[in-house]
């Protein structure tokens, strides 16, 4: 990172790594249930994989004072939302998912409201910027607030637009000399090894299957089954460890160009399409399939990692760009 190059190839690196575990993550998701290993590996992911992600837009929003900056936005997030908005809703038609086409778009399909969050989250830097770190407080206190608004859930993805935010101001807020600080120091790498492992082992131990509704964001206190009043302080305790989760996973990420390196800039192409695969993939094996399949876990690796490396090649940029990064490159993936 003490370089431009250093740096792009970093964050490269790690957003290769984020969308395989995506991937991977939507992969095993219907096949938790069946296997203790996969259930671990799916909830250990979802703790911070998007948090991670998030993070690093934020750390790439740093232009948001830039004239002509919302119209941009517009263009680079909003506009790709309504198209694979509707590319979802024809897929859920055409193959039986819904039995009348249905567009709309308040109500964001699956893998969608990444999307519409980041467009507000990069609104919301309007106001929060301002305050700096007084607004990572602030944000805090709305993410965990926001969960006792029964009403609130996937509508416009209200409800993960105010949780997961705290880790885009932080991802904003941060420049480069002080991350390189946090995770380029001699102590990071053996602090991020401690954090890494100890969390994979307490998700092992047992990680309640009522609580994996926390990890997703998606939905108030009360659809989760609980209506306390201590309850924001379990979202509190699950901002704690998810920041120093993402933290310890990005010590591990290398500085070095790798084969897969470039994949990284095409984080996006992987996002938007990998849906319409794996639920195409899910649709044709039968149960019994997904019951043998379920344990062989390099396998499922594999495929993940195949899906990736497909979706992000140059191929299906060159034949995909026009819908994807309509007039516009995409600044998710790195200015």
């Amino acid at each position: 990172m003490a370089s431009q190059s250093r740096r792009s190839k970093y964050f490269d690196n790690a957003k290769f790594i984020l969308i395989f575990l995506v991937v991977f993550g939507h992969v095993i998701s219907p096949l938790k249930e069946k296997d203790g290993l996969l259930f671990t590996l799916y909830t250990f992911i979802y703790l911070f994989h998007m948090p991670a992600f998030i993070f690093i837009s934020g750390y790439f929003s740093k232009g948001f004072g830039k004239k002509g900056y919302i119209q941009k936005t517009v263009k680079k997030i909003l506009l790709p939302y309504f198209i694979f908005q509707l590319l979802y809703s024809v897929y859920y038609y055409l193959s039986g998912k819904e039995e009348t086409f249905h567009y709309d778009l308040f109500q964001p399909h699956w893998t969608m409201w990444f999307l519409l969050s980041l467009f507000c989250w990069n609104c919301m830097l309007y106001l929060f910027a301002r305050l700096k770190w007084k607004g990572v407080a602030l944000s805090i206190v709305l993410g965990i607030g926001i969960g006792y608004i029964d009403q609130i859930g996937s509508f416009l993805s209200l409800s993960r637009t105010f949780v997961f935010f705290p880790y885009f101001l932080i991802g904003f807020l941060l420049n480069q000399e002080q991350l390189k600080r946090i995770i380029k120091s001699s102590w990071s790498l053996p602090i991020g090894i401690v954090v890494i492992a100890g969390t994979f082992l307490y998700f092992s131990l047992g990680f309640p299957e009522e609580a994996v509704p926390w990890l997703l964001g998606d939905r108030s206190y009360s659809a989760m089954g609980v209506e306390n009043i201590a309850d924001g302080l379990y979202r509190g305790v699950q901002y704690v460890i998810t920041i120093l989760v993402v933290f310890g996973f990005l010590t591990f990420i290398p500085s070095v160009h790798l084969k897969l390196t470039e994949i990284g800039e095409r984080t996006l192409y992987i996002y938007l399409f990998h849906g319409f695969i794996i639920k195409s993939v899910n649709a044709l094996i039968p149960n019994k399939g997904l019951k043998v399949i379920s344990n062989h876990y390099l396998l499922l690796a594999c495929f993940s990692l195949i899906v990736c490396v497909f979706l992000g090649s140059y191929l299906v940029k060159k034949y995909t760009k026009p819908i994807v990064e309509p007039n516009l490159s995409y600044s998710l993936q790195g200015n």
